[in-house]
């Protein structure tokens, strides 16, 4: 299946991006902590702006850059590897799994329903 699809060009995932860490789901609970939500810009240089610390925080570790996958966008830490994977849910909404099993949601404020 990945043969088939099309690598997003980066300057058409550019921009900035709303980064929601999510409740666990075992509690049912709503996220509602201002902490878990902010904006990060993907540059169209595969760079991440300043404004990525919340990211790196719920990490445990820096992020320095990112690139687009044929089914989503890594995330890269300070030596270049992939340290965080958002697959494609749908256009401009991506999905990705931190270490602890919560789920964080990668949103492009375009496609907001």
């Amino acid at each position: 299946m990945a043969g088939s699809l099309k690598l997003a060009d980066p300057s058409a995932l550019a921009g900035k991006w709303q980064v929601t860490l999510n409740a666990t789901q075992d509690t049912g609970e709503k996220t509602s902590d201002p902490a878990s939500t902010c904006l990060i810009d993907l540059r169209p240089d595969q760079t991440l702006g300043d404004d990525a610390h919340c990211l790196a925080a719920w990490l445990g570790e820096p992020v320095t850059g990112w690139f687009p996958e044929p089914d989503g966008i890594s995330i890269t830490g300070k030596e270049g590897s992939r340290i965080l994977f958002f697959g494609r849910q749908r256009e401009g909404l991506y999905q990705g799994t931190l270490h602890s099993g919560r789920t964080v949601t990668l949103k492009h404020p375009a496609h907001q329903a």
